[in-house]
């Protein structure tokens, strides 16, 4: 893999890995679209996407530093509401959390041979759209529009609920964010309420996925400048990926009504378009 298109693939994460879109899954279509001679099942090549996420975990955290700090003031804090806030917040992360976490300890092996293949990740790029048109359309049958809830409205059942959600990203195509943003929004939080509630929770699981794939990465070292080019790629990936962040947070805060249906008909384009390429290439 040459400099340039590690670059590339890192902006790429970058860009998608926030919005619903699902960046694993393009990360694993455009090689076998494109013809880019990637070999995607060698041992190295997911915990590079790995390190590429580690970018992504750093961007978030560099963002919402504001949301880290009250949690740890919190936990160690004066009583009062704040406190009692934070420690709320805290809670409802580790709920939802759980679930992706138990579930990719069971199962990570048995589903990861899926992350090579890309017609599969085509297929489930087409299907997400799907996830977050029907889930624009469950809300409103719930006239969540009434009545949205803050973050900090949210209950237990509610942060669980997003953590069930969460767990369809382990297929290659499922947006992570795309579909904890569903799970927060028939949960009733608002747009921006679900993206900020999303992209809290990620930096815990892309930093559990780290813990356990960047070892693999420095013992495959053999691979010539893998270790070099997943550093740059990470720089790269964090640096778009805080440019996502702030641009999803406006976006979110401008567009309440449908906001998932943009990103709806991408799914459907992209993953589409890309299936039917490759099974007639």
């Amino acid at each position: 893999m040459s400099v340039a298109l590690a670059i590339f693939i890192a902006v790429l994460q970058g860009v998608t890995e926030l919005f619903p879109v699902s960046s694993l899954g393009h990360a694993v279509i455009l090689p076998g679209l494109l013809g880019w001679g990637i070999d995607q099942q060698a041992p190295e090549f997911l915990p590079f996407l790995v390190v590429l996420h580690l970018g992504t975990a750093a961007a978030l955290l560099t963002y919402f530093w504001r949301d880290w700090l009250d949690i740890l003031v919190g936990i160690v804090g004066r009583p009062g509401q704040a406190r009692d806030e934070s420690r709320h917040i805290l809670l409802l992360m580790i709920i939802a959390t759980l679930p992706a976490a138990i579930l990719g300890f069971l199962f990570e092996h048995k589903l990861k041979h899926l992350f090579g293949v890309p017609m599969i990740a085509a297929g489930f790029l087409f299907v997400n759209g799907f996830v977050l048109f029907f889930g624009e359309r469950l809300r409103r049958s719930r006239d969540s529009l009434n009545g949205q809830k803050n973050l900090a409205d949210l209950d237990w059942k509610g942060a669980l609920a997003i953590g069930l959600w969460q767990c369809t990203a382990f297929f290659p195509g499922i947006s992570r964010s795309g579909a904890t943003m569903v799970g927060g929004l028939l949960s009733g939080l608002s747009h921006r309420a679900s993206a900020h509630f999303s992209f809290l929770i990620a930096t815990p699981v892309i930093l559990g996925a780290a813990i356990l794939e960047v070892p693999k990465l420095l013992h495959h070292a053999a691979a010539p400048g893998m270790a070099s080019l997943s550093l740059i790629g990470g720089v790269a990936a964090g640096v778009t990926a805080f440019a996502s962040i702030a641009f999803l947070m406006h976006y979110f805060r401008k567009h309440e009504f449908e906001a998932l249906t943009p990103f709806a008909i991408y799914c459907w384009l992209a993953g589409g378009g890309s299936f039917l390429s490759l099974w007639l290439a």
